[in-house]
């Protein structure tokens, strides 16, 4: 083969190589923009489930963390009431 045939071949393999990557950059380019668009639908889904359902239910969920701070807070009362009557039970 002659220099000018190695070269052809060289230019033709590397142009061969663009079109590859460039295809490649384009199917990865609409990938991304279909995850994007599903992205932005469960974001718009999920700020709905919050404004509707979730929002509403942040009292009752007050009232309830404040219960168990309370019952928290009396463990170690009862635990040591507990331990007093369990030195005092016959063995």
């Amino acid at each position: 083969m002659s220099t000018g045939t190695y070269v052809l071949l060289s230019v033709a393999l590397a142009a061969l190589v663009i079109l590859v990557l460039a295809v490649a950059l384009i199917r990865i380019r609409q990938g991304l923009t279909a995850i994007s668009e599903g992205l932005a639908t469960l974001a718009s889904a999920l700020a709905g489930v919050e404004s509707e359902h979730l929002r509403p239910l942040e009292p009752a969920v007050k009232a309830i963390n404040a219960q168990f701070d309370v019952i928290l807070g009396a463990l170690p009362e009862i635990g040591r009431k507990a331990a007093i009557v369990a030195e005092r039970r016959p063995r």
